[in-house]
Parts: structure tokens; C-alpha cells; sequence
């Protein structure tokens, strides 16, 4: 294969000319060291221990589902206390999780890790970002799903001997620190906009709680509200599936959607992708024609008392509940009062574990109601809030995007930060 000019043939691929090809233990001080598992719990009163979910994202997170505490407690001088800067590894998980490293940037002394988990300590912190940010990359995913030993189906591991021997291009030291800044600044961007979603979530969240028990009216709004019993502000069906084994009752023109697709969300259009029925279907079978500005109610399942507003002609399985909303009533305003009303929906559960919830239990479903013009300024300020939120999201979406481009032009040197030519210092 034919090499551009300022590159070179490695043992870790092609590479700029600048950066050199280390084995792992050479840049090391310590480890791989396999970790500790011992017996705990969460409400255990021994040492706290991470979890394989506080680095499976491929970042460091420290709260009450990613930490136990052990039954016993390990003595203070112990070399398992996790130290900030240590990076970890986890040697064993699925064939698409084994090898995700993250970097332990929490209080010194405090944690130890289990043996699911192999640490290591870097010469020069800034190496130990650069080895992460690698190994998290798709030529470091690429080494583990190599290595990593076990039969199909299994936990595969990784070994501490063929971690220690992985080749890893390196680039000089003012460059290593170019590309931790560069995607230090990105990761801090996205948390930002992790924290404001969070907030506008929250703030939505709220504005549901003021707005649609009336604690706060919009400005122009005053009379009383009624409590209404869905099957007095819409018609309450449940849906059906027609009989898989006639052709003739699929592929026509009228989109069937399963509980699955109730996902607490506005279903603006149909894919390409989604399931249709012919008019022969919904005349012959039990299916039923829903029509657009419907409110969708899951009762079975998984996704039981998840609720969506359909905005396109369609059919739902029977494990799905439609409400149309009479004249009086805006279908935006039925959708939000009963994301409000999930618990009350829930409560109404029956049956096995999974539970379900029947016709009848959801035509008695109580919800809050103002005249119609109240109800529509209610959904435009919460609609306005969600549009916002998809915004903040859909930005979030792309710049992770734009991360995870910008890393892999990064750590294998088809973008420099840093001119090829300077020093190594």
C-alpha cells in the first residue's frame, strides 16, 4: 500500500513520520494490576468499590448504581486504592465493552476497583489521556476485540500480558497535549449541554406540574376546571392485529405501528421503514383506522403507560389504546396531561410482572380540564418547550459526532494540531 508523503508504515498502522510506536509497558510506572472482588452491597459498611458500569461509558461515574461498598474493609496502605489520574481497563464484559478504558479522576485513597478491572499508571499524565482517548478509539476497539479470549457467547478477557505488549503510535510530547486540549474542549462542550438538556428538562418538567393542575393560569385565563374522565373528552379504542397468515391484509397504504413505538413522544411521520396494512385489512379484521391528532396510550409490555400524539393516519396493535378527542378537547393537551399522569395509568396495572392495563381501566383515567382555548395556550407553551429541548439534543447529537470524527483524524495523525516539524521536547 502506497504511503503519502510525511507518513510511515508501523506496527500500529500508518502513522505521521513524528510520532514514534511504543510498546504499552514501556510508558507505564505500574500495572496492568487486576483489581479486588470481594463480597458487597450497597448498603454493606466496608470499603466502596467500583462497579463495571462506572467506566463502561468510557468515562469515569461515580453515584449510588456505579458504587457498592464491600462487606469488609481494606486496610488503608493497601495498592488497590484507586489514585486520581490511574487508568483503568476493564479486562472482562461483552465482546463490545471489553477494553473500555476511562481515566479515574476522583479522590485519591477512597475507591478500589474489582477484579473485572485492570489498572494503570502512566509515566506522564498526559500520556495516560492520550492511551485512553486511544484505546476508547476504533484502532484501540479494534486491538481488544483482537486479543480478547474467550468462547462465543462468554465474557471475553483481555490478559495483563497482551495489554502490556500492545503497540501504541505516540506522537511527541507538545503534540499529545495539542490533542488533549483539543478534546478536553469538546468534552466539556458536551457536558455543558448535558447540564442545560438537564435543566430544560427540568424546567419542563415543572411547567407541566404548574400548568397542568392549574397551581398557575397563563395570563387572559381565569373559570373553573372540570375532572374529566377520558371517555367523556374522546372516543377509547383499543387497536388490533390483522391475521398475519392473509396478504391481502398488509403492505397497503395505512401505517400499523405496535406498542413498541409509544415512546412518550410525538410520532410527527411515518418512516420508510414502518408496517402497513390495506384497506381490505381494516374492513375485514380487527383493526382500526386512527386518525391523526390521536393520543396513543401503551397498556401492555415493556412500554405499558408510555403515551404519544399521532400526527398521520394509522393502526396500532391491540396493546395499544386511542384516544380521539372530541371538539372541545386539544389532542396536545390530552397527550401532556397524561405524560403527567403515567402513575395513574400505572396504577391501574393487573395481571403478571409485566402487567397490563385494560380498555376500561383507561376510559376511567381522570385528567384536569380547562375550557379548550386554555388547553390549547397550555400545549403551545409546553410544545415550545419541547421543541427547544430537540434542538439542545439534536446539537448534542452532532457535536458527539463531530467528536468522534475529530478523534479518529486526531489519534492516527491525519490531522496535525501541531506543525510537523516541531520540537519533540
Amino acid at each position: 500500500m502506497e504511503v503519502r508523503r510525511g507518513y510511515k508504515q508501523s506496527e500500529a498502522g500508518v502513522i505521521p513520520e513524528g510520532w514514534d510506536v511504543q510498546c504499552l509497558s514501556s510508558l507505564l510506572t505500574a500495572g496492568p494490576k487486576n483489581g479486588y472482588s470481594g463480597r458487597s452491597a450497597n448498603d454493606a459498611p466496608g470499603t466502596p468499590t467500583l462497579g463495571l458500569g462506572a467506566t463502561t461509558s468510557g468515562a469515569l461515574i461515580l453515584n449510588d448504581e456505579t458504587v457498592k461498598r464491600l462487606e469488609e474493609t481494606i486496610d488503608a496502605t493497601s495498592d488497590l486504592f484507586l489514585q486520581s489520574g490511574d487508568v483503568l481497563v476493564q479486562r472482562s464484559n461483552t465482546i463490545d465493552l471489553v477494553g473500555t478504558t476511562a481515566v479515574f479522576n476522583g479522590p485519591s485513597g477512597v475507591y478500589v476497583y474489582p477484579d473485572l478491572m485492570m489498572r494503570l499508571r502512566f509515566r506522564e499524565q498526559v500520556t495516560a489521556h492520550w492511551f485512553w482517548r486511544y484505546a476508547n478509539g476504533a484502532n484501540g476497539r479494534r486491538f481488544f476485540m483482537r486479543v480478547a479470549a474467550g468462547s462465543s457467547g462468554s465474557m471475553p478477557k483481555i490478559s495483563g500480558e497482551k495489554l502490556r505488549g500492545m503497540q501504541l503510535p505516540v506522537p511527541p510530547l507538545p503534540e499529545r497535549r495539542a490533542i488533549a486540549t483539543a478534546l478536553s474542549d469538546v468534552d466539556a462542550l458536551l457536558s455543558g449541554l448535558d447540564r442545560l438538556i438537564a435543566k430544560k428538562h427540568d424546567l419542563k418538567q415543572a411547567a407541566m406540574q404548574q400548568l397542568l393542575t392549574g397551581q398557575t393560569r397563563l395570563p387572559g385565563f381565569s373559570g373553573q376546571w372540570e375532572m374529566k374522565q377520558l371517555d367523556e373528552i374522546g372516543r377509547c379504542f383499543a387497536g388490533g392485529t390483522p391475521s398475519t397468515t392473509r396478504p391481502d391484509y398488509w403492505g397497503g397504504d395505512v401505517f400499523w405501528l405496535p406498542s413498541g413505538r409509544v415512546q412518550n413522544n410525538i410520532l410527527g411521520a411515518p418512516s420508510d421503514s414502518e408496517i402497513t396494512i390495506t384497506e381490505r385489512g381494516l374492513s375485514e379484521s380487527v383493526a382500526k383506522r386512527i386518525t391523526p391528532c390521536s393520543v396513543l396510550v401503551a397498556i401492555t409490555g415493556a412500554t405499558c403507560a408510555n403515551v404519544s400524539l399521532l400526527q398521520f393516519e394509522a393502526a396500532a396493535n391491540q396493546s395499544v389504546v386511542a384516544i380521539e378527542p372530541f371538539d372541545e378537547t386539544d389532542a396536545r393537551y390530552i397527550f401532556y396531561a397524561l405524560l403527567m399522569e403515567r402513575g395513574q395509568i400505572l396504577s391501574r396495572q393487573s395481571g403478571s410482572a409485566q402487567g397490563g392495563v385494560n380498555l376500561k381501566a383507561v376510559k376511567r383515567i381522570v385528567i384536569r380540564c380547562p375550557l379548550l382555548n386554555e388547553q390549547v395556550a397550555i400545549a403551545a407553551v409546553l410544545s415550545d418547550m419541547d421543541a427547544e429541548l430537540a434542538a439542545l439534543e439534536a446539537r448534542r447529537d452532532k457535536t458527539s459526532a463531530l467528536k468522534q470524527a475529530m478523534m479518529q483524524e486526531l489519534l492516527t495523525g491525519k490531522t496535525r494540531l501541531v506543525p510537523a516539524g516541531a520540537s519533540r521536547a
